[in-house]
């Protein structure tokens, strides 16, 4: 687009926010002629046209009239819709020949048609030729035909209300219908003739009108293509910065339509829409003080929706009360309060982000805690700013949430990110005394976690188990340091004490694979195999692939069975010639004894389980009656074998 069409299009727009105009016409028409906005329906302005053309006489007539302009700005700083095409004054020679058009001046006008430095001339298509053509000296004027009614096209909704994600104002005017702009037209190439302000203005209300189409389809990426083309066609239109932040937010990058709400306010403090639009990103950031001030200034202007200030009020309500509840240590209450502020629209708030992780942090519930503040490190770093003077109990809450992840990463074992972040959160706050006593804790636990390691790689496990818990002093719910210790404990086969860790571990995390396998071998290691195959078969879910679980937990069940009566474990393998033909007499020794337990295993697939019972050759037989071993037999004859079995099988019954 040359520099000239561009200074024709800033003047269409200056002319259109005329409040001035005193004359209006009594008759209503077009009121709200196809505005194709959800935007404040404000009336279009009517204003007087004057048509003349003169020789050696003129004729004049006045009728009601649109600006004569394609698409320019309301007072409010909305765009409408393209006005009628300009009055054209007709000229006839007398008795033969063409038609001759020249423009007539269409222009704004004040009180009293006075000119107020806002008027628009419209095109000169043909420029009118000099002399008198006419032999009675007079031009006839051909009456002009009142404007067509226009049709209204496809609105997102009307009045005030958000259609989607945001407010979208439609394309402005009936220019002809296209499928697709031109290429040299979209790319700002136009030529110097005197049609291309015309062109330039129908480029304006196609692009918004396709903006428009992708963003009722859910399209907001397309769609925002085309409503920064708009903003690049007018960049000092409210409306236009509306439609680009409404896209925006479609797509989940609210720092970004914060600024563009930001933008169109300042470019028409008297939209109650854009103030509107403006606090409601704001709630959702949490920015409680600047959406009152937002949703008030749009109540002053007309454009207040009363469901959002219903969640305005709740959500400072529950934030309130998350808040009241935190200072008394009740998480639950402080949880369920949090939800409902992110259900009632503060669900990109970073301050209510770390409430809840906390929450769920102290409710050890440290998975979902974890998920949060992921989702809260995810929200876009320009949104920081919105923290910088609201406050949480006295603490800066961009300081809170730097002090919440230091707690989460801690209890995740990730302790040198902790050390920073609370650092960072000092920083942030220096005269906060929670703070400060948050990030010595941190320092501490940290300093004894890092020794404990030492100690235990030079295998001082004594000494590990120690340092360990000094660190469990300051951060008694720290679940690495409790499972860290347990491992100690079963290096000196304290076998009770490194359960009762790994039990207190898991109450904290209860999906702590580490912890659940420590407590898994020391069941194990203390007979308790109704536990120890409960531990591992929720491990084998965890851990489908891992062969040394699956094997743990074989011989944890062929031990839990041999503690039942008399039970006899059969090693085999199918390579064994002696084991081929002996296995059908065991089948049928099976059937002859059903109480007694069988339990068959192939050494082959289960080399651990062959090495724990110190099997070398196959067959092998071992009978257990009450859990004690009272029989091992290595390649027996099947008259042995069936004269043993039953030996016990009788005794016991």
């Amino acid at each position: 687009m040359s520099k000239a069409d561009q200074v024709r299009l800033r003047a269409a727009a200056r002319a259109l926010q005329d409040d001035g105009v005193k004359d209006k016409s009594d008759a209503k028409v077009n009121v709200f002629a196809d505005l194709g906005s959800p935007v404040s329906p404000l009336r279009p302005r009517a204003s007087v046209v004057t048509l003349s053309s003169s020789s050696s006489g003129s004729a004049k007539s006045s009728v009601p009239s649109n600006v004569g302009m394609r698409g320019g700005r309301r007072h409010s700083g909305e765009l409408v819709k393209e006005c009628n095409p300009p009055w054209m004054t007709v000229h006839r020679r007398c008795k033969s020949g063409p038609l001759i058009f020249s423009g007539g001046n269409s222009a704004g006008s004040g009180g009293g048609g006075e000119d107020r430095g806002s008027m628009v001339s419209s095109l000169m298509l043909n420029a009118l030729p000099t002399g008198n053509i006419c032999p009675s000296g007079r031009v006839p004027v051909v009456a002009s035909t009142p404007p067509l009614p226009r049709s209204r096209p496809d609105v997102l909704r009307s009045g005030t209300g958000h259609y989607g994600h945001g407010s979208i104002m439609h394309g402005m005017g009936i220019a002809p219908a296209r499928s697709s702009i031109d290429s040299s037209s979209f790319l700002g190439h136009s030529s110097r003739s005197p049609v291309s302000s015309l062109t330039s203005s129908g480029i304006l209300q196609e692009v918004i009108h396709l903006g428009n189409e992708w963003y009722k389809k859910g399209k907001y990426a397309e769609a925002l293509r085309y409503y920064e083309r708009a903003v690049s066609l007018c960049p000092e239109s409210a409306a236009c910065r509306g439609n680009r932040a409404a896209a925006l937010i479609g797509l989940g990058r609210l720092a970004d339509a914060l600024h563009e709400c930001e933008e169109a306010v300042r470019l028409d403090p008297a939209s109650g829409h854009a103030h509107s639009c403006l606090a409601g990103v704001c709630l959702r950031l949490g920015m409680i003080e600047k959406a009152r001030r937002n949703f008030t200034q749009a109540g002053h202007l007309q454009q207040s929706d009363p469901a959002e200030w219903q969640k305005l009020q709740e959500v400072e309500m529950h934030l309130g009360r998350s808040t009241d509840a935190r200072k008394i240590g009740d998480w639950k209450s402080a949880l369920r309060e949090v939800d409902a502020a992110i259900a009632a629209g503060a669900d990109s708030s970073q301050l209510i982000l770390a409430l809840r992780s906390e929450a769920l942090l102290r409710l050890h519930k440290l998975e979902e805690a974890e998920s949060t503040l992921a989702s809260l490190l995810k929200l876009d770093g320009a949104l920081q700013s919105s923290l910088t003077a609201a406050k949480l109990s006295g603490m800066l809450a961009e300081s809170y949430v730097h002090i919440v992840r230091a707690q989460v990463d801690m209890a995740l074992g990730r302790f040198d990110t902790t050390v920073a972040a609370a650092e960072k959160a000092r920083d942030l706050d220096p005269g906060n005394a929670e703070v400060g006593m948050i990030l010595n804790n941190v320092r501490l636990v940290a300093k004894a976690r890092a020794q404990g390691n030492d100690l235990f790689k030079a295998a001082k496990f004594s000494d590990a188990s120690i340092a360990y818990g000094e660190g469990l002093k300051y951060d008694p719910s720290n679940s690495v340091l409790h499972c860290n210790r347990a491992a100690c404990w079963s290096k000196l086969e304290k076998w009770e004490k490194a359960v009762d860790d790994c039990n207190e571990a898991l109450r904290i995390q209860p999906n702590y694979t580490k912890a659940l396998l420590r407590r898994a071998v020391s069941y194990a290691k203390l007979e308790r195999w109704d536990d120890c195959v409960r531990d591992y078969e929720v491990l084998r879910k965890e851990l489908p692939s891992d062969k040394e679980v699956a094997e743990a937990l074989f011989h944890a069940r062929i031990a839990l069975k041999a503690t039942r009566g008399v039970s006899v474990v059969y090693f085999m393998s199918a390579m064994n010639q002696h084991c081929t033909q002996i296995t059908p007499s065991v089948n049928t020794l099976c059937t002859e004894c059903p109480s007694v337990n069988f339990l068959k295993v192939n050494v082959d697939s289960s080399p651990l389980v062959a090495k724990a019972e110190n099997v070398r050759i196959v067959p092998t037989f071992k009978i257990y009656k009450d859990g004690v071993k009272v029989k091992e037999m290595i390649c027996p004859t099947l008259h042995v074998l069936r004269y043993s079995v039953r030996h016990y099988y009788v005794s016991s019954s």
